[in-house]
């Protein structure tokens, strides 16, 4: 998606964040987020996200192309060891691809360890893939109500009459289907059981968590994991961010009458339909996600994944972190996600939020 389309994505719940944030008008920085007035030096380190990884493969090559005396690690260790790094300290800065979840603890958690309520915005934006391994189906349909089946062990054959009904021109073998699940803390996985809840008409009752509810199934350690095991046993089928899966066949979901592929613009179109949520605090940018959406062209099974960081920092850290961050957010940041890991790029009034939170990192 283009940057003049995406300057059409100023949602309502996106457009009234103007209203909700009493900022500093600090401005939203430069367009690559860098440091112009003076020289950036040190070392940060980050962990979690690893649907990300792409992107943040570029966002670290590109940052430091234009800051050579600073180093930007980043851990892929999944969502969970993310935050829980983050939280005690071990990290500067954290990807998850849910955000901090009061109920279980780690909103508090992450004030503690700051000082104050943690800043929290999204910065990658895209479909998770339903990725499926079964010879001579290239296409296949599935509903909501279908996948939560199938990954709940309640749809165990390939030719089970509800998929035969989604798919009548579809050759599908008497087969066993093997569903695949992160075996690792997973945001990933709580925005899959998210759609799983909000869109499978009743046929999921597990909520929303980034650990694997289910003992069905077999289960893969991180995203690389996952697809390694689909790409390992036919008749498999599992989830993981549309950027890698690679060669694997995706399933088309069912929103409203019709099924349709994963997209970075269908992602963007389901941002676009979901509002903030109203009830964190100053700085955290959480989305609600819509996952009934019938949005013509949105794909609601999608992640926004989240950087989170500390108001302060010791020393120059701060500007080390407050220049990362802004890059990653910035245009220049969001198209190189676009091009790398095929990502859509934030809408602009939600990429400028982003921009005045990272802006009020300051030192201690």
């Amino acid at each position: 998606m283009n940057r003049t389309a995406l300057r059409r994505l100023a949602a309502p719940g996106v457009a009234a964040l103007a209203l909700g944030f009493a900022l500093s008008a600090c401005g939203a920085g430069n367009e690559t987020g860098g440091n112009s007035d003076s020289k950036l030096s040190g070392t940060l380190k980050g962990a979690g996200s690893s649907a990300q990884e792409s992107a943040m493969d570029a966002w670290r090559a590109g940052f430091q192309k234009d800051n050579s005396d600073v180093t930007v690690n980043y851990d892929p260790s999944g969502s969970g060891a993310g935050v829980s790094g983050f939280n005690t300290g071990a990290l500067d800065f954290a990807g998850s691809d849910a955000a901090l979840d009061p109920t279980k603890g780690e909103v508090d958690a992450a004030k503690t360890r700051c000082g104050a309520n943690a800043l929290e915005v999204p910065d990658y934006v895209s479909p998770i893939a339903v990725a499926y391994n079964l010879d001579g189906v290239d296409t296949l349909n599935l509903s909501a109500k279908t996948v939560s089946a199938i990954f709940d062990g309640k749809i165990t054959k390939w030719n089970d009459p509800a998929i035969v009904a989604e798919n009548p021109d579809a050759k599908l073998p008497g087969s066993a289907i093997t569903p695949v699940h992160r075996s690792d803390e997973s945001g990933t996985t709580k925005n899959f059981t998210d759609y799983l809840s909000q869109a499978g008409e009743g046929a999921w009752t597990h909520p929303a968590d980034k650990v694997w509810p289910t003992t069905s199934g077999e289960a893969a350690n991180g995203t690389s994991g996952v697809i390694a095991a689909i790409k390992a046993g036919a008749g498999s089928i599992g989830y993981a961010d549309e950027s890698q899966v690679g060669d694997l066949s995706v399933a088309s979901i069912k929103v409203g009458d019709a099924y349709v592929k994963p997209s970075a613009d269908g992602a963007a179109k389901a941002l676009e339909v979901s509002p903030i949520d109203d009830s964190r605090t100053e700085g955290d940018l959480a989305v609600k996600v819509d996952r009934t959406t019938t949005e013509a062209g949105a794909y609601p099974l999608m992640l926004t994944s989240y950087l989170i960081a500390c108001p302060t920092y010791d020393g120059g850290k701060a500007d080390l972190v407050k220049a990362f961050l802004k890059y990653i957010v910035s245009t220049t940041g969001q198209q190189e996600a676009a091009d790398n890991a095929g990502s859509a790029p934030l809408p602009d009034a939600l990429q400028q939020k982003a921009e005045q939170i990272i802006d009020t990192i300051s030192a201690k």
